[in-house]
C-alpha cells in the first residue's frame, strides 16, 4: 500500500493537523451554506527535540502533542489529514499521452520515479496526478503528470505517531499543497506565463515554491527560520536563546535606503535591527538563487509576484523588504481572507499568515 495515502481521494470528516518544530496545528472546517466557517483552531507546543527538519524523531512525544491539541480542542474524531513539510520531491514531468491508465502507473511509478529521485526507488512512497494535455516542440502531445515522492521510513513514522494519537490518516500530504490550497482563489490572478514564488518561513527553515497554474514546478527548503532570526536577534541583544519567536510578530523590518550596491544602509540600525536585517538579507539572496535557477529552466516564465507566509510571513514591512531586494511586488498571505472564513473568535493580523497550512489541511476534512 501506498502511504501518501492517495493525495487525491476523499473520505470522511475529519480535522486538520499541521506538525512543526516547536507547536502541533489543528483545524476544523465546516461548510456553511456557500461559505466556510472555522469551527475550531487550536495550538500546542511541543519540547525541543520532537521534530526537525520534517522527521518525527520521538513518535510517543508527538502523538502526545496531538492529544493534546485534540483535548484542549474538545474534538472527538478518528480522522486527520497532515502534511510533511520540506521533505517531499515535486516534480512536473511529460510522458506520451497515449498512455493508457495502467501503463502510465507502471511508468511514472517504476521508470520515471527513479530518475527523478536522489535515493532507491525502493525506499520512497510516491503518488502522481495527471495535469492536462500539451504538445511539445516535436508536435507530439504529450501529458503532464505531477510526480511527488517522500521517503517511506518518514511516511511510516507519521502514520505509526497518528496511530499511537489515536486517529487513522486519511491523506498524508506536502505542506506545499495544503498552503496552495488554501490561496488558490489568489493564484487565479496570475496567466499561464506567470508565476508566483510563495515563500513559507516557518521556525527552522523556509521552504520556496513556484508555482504556474496552481501546481508546484520548483521546490526549495531553505535552512533560514524564525527561529534564526530570533536567534540573530537576542545574540545581538545579549538575551537568553529562546524558542519562543513571539518577540518576532512585534517587529518591523525598517526599509532603509539603499545604497549602490542595492543593499540596505545599516547607518543608524541598533545591533539587533542590523542582526535581523543580515539574516533577511541571506534569506533574500537564497529567494533570488531560487528564482533565479527557475527562470533558467527556459519555459520563457516570468515569477509576478513574492507571496509570504508561515509565522515569519507577518514580520511587519517584510513584504517591502524583499519587494525591495528582488525588484518584484510582495505580499503577505491572509488565509482567512483568502478562504472568506467566518469566524467566532478573532484571528490578529499578526497570527494569520502562519495559519494558510493549518487551514489548508482542515480544506481536505470539509
Amino acid at each position: 500500500m501506498n502511504s501518501l495515502k492517495s493525495l487525491f481521494s476523499k473520505k470522511t470528516r475529519g480535522v486538520g493537523v499541521e506538525l512543526t518544530p516547536e507547536r502541533v496545528n489543528v483545524a476544523r472546517l465546516r461548510k456553511q451554506g456557500q461559505k466556510l466557517k472555522l469551527e475550531i483552531l487550536a495550538s500546542v507546543e511541543i519540547p525541543e527535540g520532537v521534530f526537525q527538519e520534517g522527521q518525527i524523531l520521538d513518535a510517543p512525544a508527538m502523538a502526545e502533542a496531538i492529544q493534546a491539541a485534540l483535548t484542549e480542542s474538545k474534538l472527538k474524531v478518528k480522522q486527520a489529514t497532515t502534511a510533511i513539510p520540506g521533505r517531499a520531491i515535486t516534480r512536473v514531468i511529460p510522458v506520451p499521452s497515449e498512455l493508457d491508465d495502467d501503463e502510465l502507473r507502471e511508468m511514472i511509478l517504476n521508470q520515471e520515479a527513479s530518475l527523478y529521485l536522489p535515493f532507491p526507488r525502493e525506499e520512497a512512497d510516491v503518488d502522481y496526478q495527471k495535469l492536462g494535455f500539451f504538445v511539445d516542440e516535436d508536435g507530439i502531445e504529450k501529458v503532464q503528470v505531477l510526480l511527488v515522492a517522500v521517503r517511506k521510513e518518514i511516511t511510516d513514522t507519521y502514520l505509526e505517531t497518528f496511530q499511537q494519537a489515536g486517529l487513522l490518516l486519511n491523506v498524508l500530504e506536502t505542506s506545499s499543497f495544503a498552503l496552495i490550497r488554501t490561496i488558490r482563489e489568489q493564484l487565479r490572478q496570475f496567466t499561464p506565463q506567470e508565476a508566483a514564488a510563495i515563500v513559507d518561513i516557518e521556525f527552522e527553515s523556509t521552504e520556496i515554491s513556484i508555482v504556474v497554474d496552481g501546481i508546484p514546478h520548483f521546490s526549495r527548503t531553505v535552512p533560514i527560520g524564525t527561529f534564526q532570526i530570533q536567534s540573530a536577534l537576542s545574540r545581538a541583544m545579549n538575551l537568553p536563546p529562546s524558542r519562543n519567536t513571539d518577540l518576532l510578530q512585534g517587529m518591523t523590518v525598517p526599509i532603509t535606503p539603499m545604497d549602490s550596491v542595492g543593499a540596505p544602509q545599516l547607518g543608524g540600525a541598533n545591533p539587533g535591527t542590523a542582526a535581523m536585517l543580515r539574516v533577511l538579507g541571506e534569506l533574500a539572496d537564497e529567494l533570488r538563487r531560487s528564482i533565479d535557477f527557475y527562470l533558467n529552466q527556459g519555459d520563457d516564465m516570468e515569477v509576478a509576484q513574492l507571496l509570504l507566509a508561515g509565522p515569519g510571513g507577518a514580520i511587519g514591512q517584510l513584504d517591502e523588504f524583499f519587494g525591495q531586494r528582488l525588484s518584484l511586488p510582495a505580499s503577505q498571505i491572509d488565509p482567512i481572507a483568502a478562504l472568506s472564513l467566518e469566524m467566532d473568535q478573532d484571528v490578529p493580523m499578526a497570527q494569520r499568515p502562519g495559519l494558510a497550512t493549518v487551514l489548508g489541511l482542515g480544506m481536505r476534512e470539509v
